[in-house]
């Protein structure tokens, strides 16, 4: 029970990591707002952890519009009184990453339209920041707490034809550092994990351009194989928990070796 007591928000948690986190997080004894922008994927996880024993609520938002993830923090902070943890886990990965989660279809750099480009980094990075911007005020007035963040091993090695990605997780990792030294003073940690592929409904949904280079994109397949979900469930726990109060500015590495070498 590392997290009895605490509340915690977790966006993008209508299915895979977030859904197995919002699972683990009320088991390991934590009040948690499920958060996503698929209000009947969102209901589906709500069900799973009441069916555990789990307290928790279900808000939709869309994280890349500012005035409907402060809606949601607020939310939270009605139901449940305070807010310790806030994982901003929401991303996508493509063309085509949406409420119903249907297929993603990676683009050529040169394809890439500005629609495309704003919709990425909308949801992968302005939506951490707005969420975070929503958040720490509550986080300051509770006496602190900790802001975590979903980047990727995209952000340290490049992945050939999800430049989008690759580029929007990189400055998610980065901001998570510039925060933690701006923050250094202040009682509110920020951590980032970075998995490898998992077997998620994105990864699952996920379609390479037409005669893509398949060879050169197994690349960057691991070994070992995939990142199993609850491995990373488990090391977002571990962070959000006092166990981890030496965390700060870190980012941890969560696929099977990929990066390092």
């Amino acid at each position: 029970m590392k997290l009895e007591g605490k509340v915690a928000l977790i966006t993008g948690a209508g299915s895979g990591l977030g859904r197995q986190a919002a699972q683990l997080f009320t088991a390991e004894g934590a009040k948690v707002a499920i958060v996503d922008i698929d209000a009947d994927r969102a209901e589906q996880t709500l069900k799973l952890v009441e069916q555990r024993g789990g307290d928790a609520i279900a808000i939709t938002a869309d994280v890349a519009v500012k005035g409907q993830i402060t809606a949601a923090v607020n939310a939270a902070i009605d139901q449940f009184g305070k807010l310790n943890i806030v994982w901003a886990n929401a991303g996508i990965v493509s063309r085509g990453g949406a409420a119903a989660l249907g297929t993603e279809q990676a683009v050529e750099f040169e394809d890439m339209t500005e629609s495309d480009w704003q919709h990425v980094l909308g949801v992968n990075l302005s939506g951490v920041v707005y969420t975070a911007q929503a958040a720490i005020p509550h986080l300051k007035a509770n006496g602190g707490g900790t802001i975590l963040a979903t980047s990727s091993a995209a952000s340290l090695v490049a992945y050939p034809k999800i430049a989008m990605y690759c580029a929007t997780k990189a400055g998610l990792t980065q901001m998570t550092k510039a925060l933690a030294m701006e923050f250094m003073h202040k009682p509110i940690r920020f951590n980032a994990v970075a998995p490898g592929g998992m077997i998620t409904n994105i990864a699952n949904n996920l379609r390479m351009p037409e005669g893509a280079d398949m060879a050169l994109i197994a690349r960057f397949s691991g070994l070992r194989g995939t990142v199993e979900v609850d491995d990373v469930a488990e090391m977002v726990a571990f962070l959000a928990s006092p166990a981890a109060a030496g965390y700060h500015g870190a980012c941890i590495t969560i696929d099977k070796g990929i990066t390092a070498g």
